[in-house]
């Protein structure tokens, strides 16, 4: 006959075996191994269950977590609930040329998780809108009276103030950074205003402001800033195991003799203003120079920081280059253009005794207008007339010189410093004047195709101004599309293209850039990756406050799912911990049963009863 042993680490008197001797004699041995057996694959079956149900429930929930984190970003438009007291708040004021604007942003506490970043997302009024105020004219207007300043900024500050709760004023971080106007300024009058901000402001509101908290900042900055808003926003700075995520190699900056790491790939920016262009793209490798000029420049244009809270994790630590270019806006460059072109007119006409551009009769043609348009130039009290014939190739062969390329190496526009662009595992968003070459008139924003961008624009500078007039009047093109841009379409399509392929370089058979003007419907500022930046050691309070467990940090990540499988193994231990006891109590209690017969056999047939080894 067979016998089952079963043993578990406890007291030695726990050992017991099992054989048909010590079970029911109603029970033959197979069925009572059998039963034995199944008591065991049902303890295990009902532990596997809880396990897997468990990990599906919270596996889901979490994966839905992470999804809808991101699908809240297009749908969450509900009003700020300021009632509730885990909800903290940040205050940054964009000081630019024209006007300052106050945005209000708003958090939860954080997770505990010191691998994820704080997820803040734009406070909305009551009316479930964005609180946000701009008030004219530029800062930069009271750089001969700054003693105004604080004046100036008051209603912004007091509009901000209604709409946080006040027992979270003292808490609530206020920035001041200002932008372009302040820029070109003299630095004592820059000074001068900051100073006047930090006496004046702490004296009427309660805000959590010291003087690190207003700064001109300069144009790298910014554009880092943009960038990281983007990337926030877009999710790429969320660590994935989804293998359908892209990710990219990064040799993180300070740590060259560690392996590389990989992570999900961030976009890069491309952004097209009135007056400059900017691009913003992660390094992730180490670049190489090909001078050391080349390299001091550099040093400029490449910004390395830590979004992360804690300074000696790497995971967020990202190499970004960002480079401005002023004069290469889409209105700039039509203005370069315009300049070079009268000049150069007015000096052939001297040289060869004509007069082309000078009369109405005899205008300049113009490839870069669309075919019939007319325009005209005005200098030093001169008119120059122009009339279009609408060819974009011959428009992008006399736009060509104004890229100011070099023959050095790893150059982009102005012959600047450009690292390289992966381009076969890279992803670029194009804003402001790259959405509206491609959307307004031509209808085709969102993914970048180099092809049916020329086709399309080649297409429209041909079409009679005539047309195109009556195209605009029957509503045909985008509704804030007017007469400026339907004349200048033709010049600006040409110069994003140059600046874009030639410019900076990018293959034409490049396919991974979407222009747009919004990113899940809302307008992406450079202040939300400015208020993360500077919050970004905020997390540590809340991660401090939740390591209640000593030093260890592994068990910061201790998930909740994880003590529901402590909780099953240990009540399935105690369950089979009281069976076998049971059972062994049970064995003892048949073993005296028959020595008590056996001891009354002998005594009936008048021997001595014989010793029989007890029960162990």
């Amino acid at each position: 006959m067979g016998r089952i042993n079963i043993s578990c680490l406890l007291p030695a008197s726990w050992h017991f075996s099992i054989s048909p001797v010590g079970c029911p004699r109603i029970l033959n041995t197979t069925l009572r191994q059998i039963v034995v057996i199944g008591i065991l694959a049902a303890a295990v079956s009902l532990l596997y269950y809880s396990v897997v149900i468990i990990r599906n429930k919270y596996g889901r929930a979490y994966r839905d977590k992470r999804f809808h984190r991101y699908l809240a970003r297009v749908t969450d438009t509900e009003a700020t609930n300021t009632n509730n007291p885990n909800l903290n708040y940040g205050i940054v004021v964009d000081c630019g040329s024209s006007g300052s604007r106050i945005f209000v942003y708003c958090w939860p506490r954080h997770n505990g998780n010191p691998h994820d970043l704080l997820d803040i997302k734009q406070m909305r009024d009551k009316n479930r809108k964005p609180v946000v105020m701009k008030i004219k004219p530029g800062i930069s207007e009271f750089a001969s009276s700054p003693e105004k300043v604080s004046d100036y900024i008051s209603p912004l500050l007091s509009f901000a103030a209604e709409h946080v709760p006040r027992a979270k004023h003292k808490e609530t971080p206020l920035y001041i950074l200002c932008t372009a106007g302040m820029r070109i300024l003299p630095e004592s009058q820059q000074k001068a205003i900051l100073e006047d901000l930090l006496t004046d402001i702490p004296v009427h509101f309660d805000f959590l402001f010291s003087d690190s908290h207003a700064e001109v900042i300069s144009g790298k900055q910014e554009g880092v800033y943009a960038w990281i808003g983007i990337n926030f926003v877009l999710g790429r700075f969320e660590h994935t195991d989804d293998e359908d995520e892209a990710v990219v190699e990064v040799h993180v900056p300070g740590s060259e003799n560690k392996e590389a790491i990989f992570r999900k790939r961030t976009v890069g920016i491309l952004d097209m203003g009135g007056v400059s262009t900017q691009i913003a793209y992660e390094v992730p490798k180490t670049v190489s120079f090909a001078s050391s000029q080349q390299e001091e420049v550099a040093k400029n244009l490449l910004a390395e920081f830590n979004l992360g809270c804690d300074a000696h994790q790497t995971e967020h630590v990202y190499r970004v280059y960002v480079a401005t270019f002023l004069g290469f806006g889409g209105n700039a460059a039509r203005q370069r253009y315009e300049d070079s072109l009268f000049s150069s007119t007015i000096f052939r006409n001297r040289l060869l005794g004509k007069q082309i551009g000078m009369t109405s009769d005899s205008p300049y043609l113009d490839p870069c207008l669309p075919l019939d348009a007319q325009d005209e130039i005005q200098q030093n009290g001169q008119i120059m007339y122009l009339r279009g014939t609408g060819d974009f190739n011959m428009c992008r062969e006399i736009i060509q010189p104004f890229m100011n390329k070099t023959n050095e190496t790893q150059t982009s526009l102005n012959g600047v410093y450009q690292p390289a662009v992966h381009f076969q595992n890279s992803e670029f968003y194009g804003f402001s004047e790259f959405y509206y070459c491609t959307e307004d008139v031509l209808r085709m924003g969102g993914d970048y195709n180099a092809a049916k961008f020329t086709k399309a624009a080649k297409d429209y500078c041909a079409t009679k101004w005539s047309v195109l007039r009556e195209r605009f009047d029957r509503g045909l093109y985008a509704s804030h599309a007017d007469l400026h841009r339907l004349k200048y379409q033709c010049f600006k399509s040409a110069w994003m293209y140059e600046v874009f392929h030639n410019g900076f370089s990018f293959p034409v058979s490049y396919s991974n850039l979407k222009t747009a003007l919004q990113v899940y419907d809302k307008e992406v500022q450079w202040t939300l990756g400015a208020i993360l930046y500077r919050t970004r050691f905020l997390p540590l309070r809340d991660i401090q406050q939740e390591n209640f467990r000593g030093s260890h940090s592994h068990w910061r990540s201790f998930s909740f799912v994880y003590n529901h499988y402590l909780f099953f193994v240990c009540f399935l231990i105690v369950l089979l911990s009281i069976l076998l006891y049971l059972l062994r109590l049970r064995r003892i209690h048949r073993r005296m049963l028959r020595n008590s017969s056996s001891s009354s056999l002998w005594i009936e047939e008048g021997l001595p009863p014989q010793k029989i080894p007890g029960a162990l």
